[in-house]
């Protein structure tokens, strides 16, 4: 059964590495995309934001979803669709074509990743192993990315960028096959019994009007975002006079639940706009290539690898995920005010590599615990709502902190605001750890159903 489950865990998380790799793989074949299908400058940008859109917006109705009907039905349901939709993306001979199948992409990574912490919670109960497996976890979700701008320069060096998405298909394949075989059938209560059809509606457009507004030029008056912030107060009022809530408000009660989701939006905001401004100034201003690029960041991948693989379960059964999520915060802030002072003439070995160190000892410690801390009081009936939950607030805080990141970097001419900015991003997560989240190191002794009014 132990060896079954941790193959399971494998098969989930190769699943999640494709989607985090499709995030960071394209950003390095844009040049290429727009040189072969003709995209101007701003029309370019819709070959991410067609994928970030739908991806953001849907993570919590399908995790919802799931939990209803089937967590395995809807983890293959998306695995099938984005497989389906990278072969679209490599076969595309035209703007159009590339852009409808970025945003089918986007369905079904939702759908996909939507899922995956919950049904980790669910295999492995025992505090112990609960946090190994959501240390594998938290370290293909945030090493992903940076493994991605490698591989996505030696296929567009190598091959050509068409390859980007053509990778998915076998990998695709291969994990769909292995996850039916080792992923248990499961069967929820189905949608009879929480089916909130108006709520999903509300829900589901506010996060896709909010995602549209952040990436994307700010529309006159700022109009979406009025729309975004009604859509949101009509979905909680939606939420606390519904009979079968889609996300029973009773949950966010749990100061550990809340916290941890706020603590994770804000340091994703600070910790994802962060490689998107640094890969920006490795690229021009120490001029590097894709691949070099990639390798750039490795540090990174490999010292959060170490960590979140070997050291961090430990660690938090010993101090307790409170504290690794102060510790590793307070890492990560240090280190981007390091390479905020990174000079024009810069090296990589005394200004990029430090920060590199301080980051992934930061980022192995901070992200398995938050995980931890924001999954632990959800139940086998609520995981996939748990996990959607958490999934959203770091797509929306990585969406909000790319925006205003690059946004400062541009207007600054130089990146040391930005860096600024994110460090002061993080520093925020790190004071609501401290103000919200209560030191101990035991799971509460509280469920989330338990929080909710029946």
């Amino acid at each position: 059964m132990t060896d079954r489950r941790w193959l399971a865990l494998i098969v989930l998380c190769a699943g999640m590495l494709m989607i985090i790799l499709d995030v960071t793989i394209v950003n390095v074949a844009l040049p290429a995309i727009q040189h072969e299908l003709g995209f101007s400058q701003s029309g370019l940008a819709w070959v991410i934001n067609a994928y970030l859109i739908p991806f953001g917006s849907l993570l919590l109705l399908a995790g919802r979803v799931g939990d209803l009907v089937s967590r395995r039905g809807m983890f293959l349901g998306g695995l099938v669709l984005f497989t389906a939709a990278s072969a679209l993306c490599g076969l595309a001979t035209s703007q159009e074509m590339l852009i409808a199948a970025r945003f089918l992409q986007g369905v079904g990574g939702a759908a996909t990743s939507s899922v995956i912490l919950g049904m980790i919670v669910t295999m492995f109960p025992g505090p112990g192993e609960q946090a190994k497996a959501i240390g594998v976890y938290s370290f293909v979700a945030s090493a992903g990315g940076a493994v991605g701008l490698l591989l996505g320069g030696v296929l567009t060096s190598v091959v050509s960028w068409h390859w980007i998405f053509f990778v998915n298909v076998p990998v695709g394949v291969a994990t769909g096959v292995a996850a039916w075989r080792l992923l248990a059938p499961d069967r929820g209560p189905g949608l009879r019994q929480g089916a909130d059809a108006a709520g999903a509606a509300l829900i589901t457009a506010a996060l896709m009007v909010t995602v549209y507004s952040v990436v994307s030029p700010p529309a006159p008056y700022g109009w979406t975002w009025w729309l975004a912030a009604g859509l949101a107060v009509a979905f909680v009022v939606r939420e606390a006079t519904a009979r079968t809530p889609l996300v029973p408000l009773g949950v966010f009660r749990s100061r550990t639940l809340t916290g941890a989701n706020l603590a994770q939006l804000l340091s994703a905001a600070g910790m994802f706009g962060m490689f998107f401004v640094g890969v920006l100034y490795v690229q021009q201003v120490l001029g590097y290539d894709a691949m070099g690029i990639g390798l750039a960041f490795m540090p990174v991948t490999v010292v959060m690898g170490g960590l979140s693989l070997r050291w961090t379960d430990r660690l938090i059964a010993r101090f307790g995920a409170r504290r690794l999520v102060v510790t590793g915060l307070a890492l990560v802030t240090v280190g981007l005010l390091y390479f905020a002072r990174t000079p024009a003439d810069g090296s990589y070995l005394a200004d990029v590599l430090p920060s590199m160190l301080l980051l992934g000892v930061g980022g192995g410690l901070a992200f398995p615990a938050l995980a931890s801390l924001a999954m632990a009081s959800a139940t086998p009936d609520d995981a996939g709502l748990a996990s959607g939950v958490f999934n959203t607030t770091a797509e929306v805080g990585s969406s909000l902190g790319l925006a205003v990141l690059a946004t400062l970097a541009a207007d600054q001419s130089g990146y040391r605001t930005a860096f600024v900015a994110a460090a002061v991003m993080v520093a925020a997560g790190l004071a609501v750890t401290m103000a919200v989240l209560r030191p101990a190191t035991a799971v509460p002794a509280a469920s989330v159903a338990e929080l909710v009014p029946q």
